[in-house]
């Protein structure tokens, strides 16, 4: 369904509040665990997912959406089953972690304590929508009373 007047993401982030941006615009994205991989020979680490389009407030809706980092020398799973390829993880927020020393890390916190651990040489982060959107008749909603 189209909505004529989508404008794509395109966006990059070079430092910490740049991927702060990037975080709030993923929030409630849906991540099939089989859509995450990291490409150790291009220092690279991928998700596809279906984003919830909060800078749309005026509307409900979701698009087909991408993450790249690159310079990604490690890629860590805990608490996600990976052996379940076709589980859908809902994405909570990224956070950038200066270590001090040669590689930085990158924190991706998912619904259920998931968390998967980026390290990286520096931060190198693309956010690229693939398609039209679509409606969606539920808005994510954070119920934390």
């Amino acid at each position: 369904m189209s909505n004529g007047d989508d404008k794509l993401l395109k966006l990059r982030a070079h430092d910490s509040e740049d991927l702060a941006v990037i975080s709030a615009l993923l929030q409630d994205a849906l991540v099939p665990l089989g859509d995450i991989t990291h490409l150790p020979h291009e220092t690279s680490f991928i998700m596809a997912m279906n984003r919830y389009r909060w800078e749309r407030s005026d509307t409900r809706l979701r698009v087909h959406s991408g993450v790249r980092f690159d310079t990604v020398q490690r890629a860590q799973f805990s608490g996600i089953d990976q052996r379940n390829r076709r589980q859908f993880l809902s994405f909570m927020a990224m956070e950038f972690q200066p270590q001090g020393n040669d590689l930085d890390e990158i924190l991706l916190h998912f619904s259920g304590e998931g968390r998967i651990r980026l390290q990286i040489d520096n931060l190198s982060c693309r956010l690229t929508d693939f398609d039209e959107s679509w409606s969606t008749h539920r808005r994510p909603d954070h119920d934390f009373g």
